[in-house]
């Protein structure tokens, strides 16, 4: 047999299993790395976070992403080059994470890697006719196995619009195996770039979840961020927001946009959410001479407002908890925003139940690493069409 082959093999046997998760958004802050130890698959899943390292991006490599990211015309070449670039580069990443922890490549079974989203085209947003839902993530994944030595899963998006979704969110996966609890309707909710949920009910029905994204989260505000202010990569501590006063006129511009009034589930990006779409609201509401403090603290409104409008409108009536993970959780204002906005909703955060929240989403690719290569598919029933039943990710093999 093939000696990747055989490793494989030997892999899918194990009782065991250590899996590296890797997470790297659309805010370009670093590289999540972590390793992790699997037993079980499905709703027997169990997972024990052993290190976890965020990684920080320097300016010069996210100048590199950013001149092919989210844009519609690129240079091919450079986005060719940066697919390659970016698989060695995470595997240098991983090689020194783990030579820090004092762990060996050959005790490490698989990577989970995200790679790097560059584009995002769902129909939704493209609206070209007879052209499918599509997305691109790059950072090669035969590039990292052969760097690491390590067999590789990567691309997980592709599989999921192949078998009929948008290619996100796919927290529901994860989220489901490793977060459900009877007897409590559970909101996972993820603060990135982009902000999304993954709804969990009480009764474990898998017919009734669903993830969807509700608008921006971080993305416009690092935005505007790294535009007015020179050297500032975001509004730590909400320090420029909490400065100025929302306002109204521009947040009712800003939430006036048919994204806003689409059914649940639904995904978007900064394809959409940029700061093309910051200027044209400013022109529609005659607030292009406010100060950068009050446009910080109207693009934080406008964020919490998105997540609170879509999670009434999503759940009317239904009680809930919200578990919170991403960079968004750390901006006070935002949180004091959303615990305004949901009174009486109880605002807790992933490492409750065992997750620190920073890792959250890097736990969650090295899940849906292990049901690809152990689980048997989840049924989340016919009518699921943003959350197909399949298994994702390509196999990179080091040999």
């Amino acid at each position: 047999m093939n000696k990747g082959f055989s490793r494989l093999f030997e892999i899918v046997n194990k009782e065991k299993r250590t899996i590296i998760g890797l997470m790297s958004g659309t805010s370009l802050d670093g590289l999540d790395i972590a390793l992790c130890d699997f037993t079980g698959s499905g709703t027997t899943t169990q997972v024990t976070l052993r290190e976890f390292a965020t990684v920080p991006y320097s300016k010069e490599f996210k100048d590199k992403v950013k001149a092919v990211f989210s844009k519609r015309q690129v240079d091919l070449e450079n986005v060719c080059l940066m697919n390659a670039y970016i698989g060695s580069f995470h595997a240098e990443l991983i090689n020194n994470c783990l030579q820090q922890w004092n762990i060996k490549p050959q005790e490490v079974d698989v990577i989970a890697s995200h790679g790097q989203t560059i584009y995002h085209a769902p129909v939704s947003l493209h609206k070209l006719d007879g052209m499918p839902d599509a997305t691109l993530q790059i950072g090669d994944g035969d590039h990292m196995a052969v760097k690491t030595g390590i067999v590789t899963l990567s691309d997980f998006r592709q599989k999921h619009i192949a078998a009929g979704g948008e290619g996100a969110p796919l927290a529901v996966y994860g989220d489901y195996l490793l977060f459900s609890e009877q007897g409590q309707n559970r909101i996972m909710l993820n603060i990135g770039g982009i902000a999304n949920f993954t709804f969990l009910p009480g009764d474990l029905d898998t017919s009734k979840i669903f993830s969807t994204d509700v608008g921006p989260g971080n993305t416009l505000m690092d935005a505007y961020v790294q535009a007015k202010f020179p050297g500032k990569y975001y509004d730590a501590e909400a320090t420029i927001a909490s400065e100025g006063t929302c306002n109204n006129a521009l947040l009712t511009a800003l939430l006036d946009h048919s994204f806003f009034d689409q059914g649940f589930p639904k995904t978007t990006g900064p394809e959409l959410f940029n700061l093309a779409y910051l200027e044209q609201a400013q022109k529609r509401s005659g607030t292009e001479a406010l100060s950068p403090s009050d446009v910080m603290a109207t693009l934080n409104r406008f964020s919490a407002t998105g997540i609170s409008d879509a999670l009434t409108k999503a759940l009317k009536e239904e009680c809930f908890e919200i578990f919170l993970s991403g960079g968004g959780m750390h901006n006070p204002l935002l949180i004091q925003h959303l615990k305004e906005m949901l009174p009486g909703v109880p605002l807790r955060n992933t490492s409750e139940l065992g997750v620190a929240p920073d890792a959250k989403e890097a736990v969650l690719f090295a899940t849906l690493a292990n049901e690809c290569l152990f689980g048997e598919l989840i049924d989340f029933g016919a009518g699921q069409k943003s959350v197909p039943s399949v298994h994702m990710g390509k196999i990179s093999l080091p040999e």
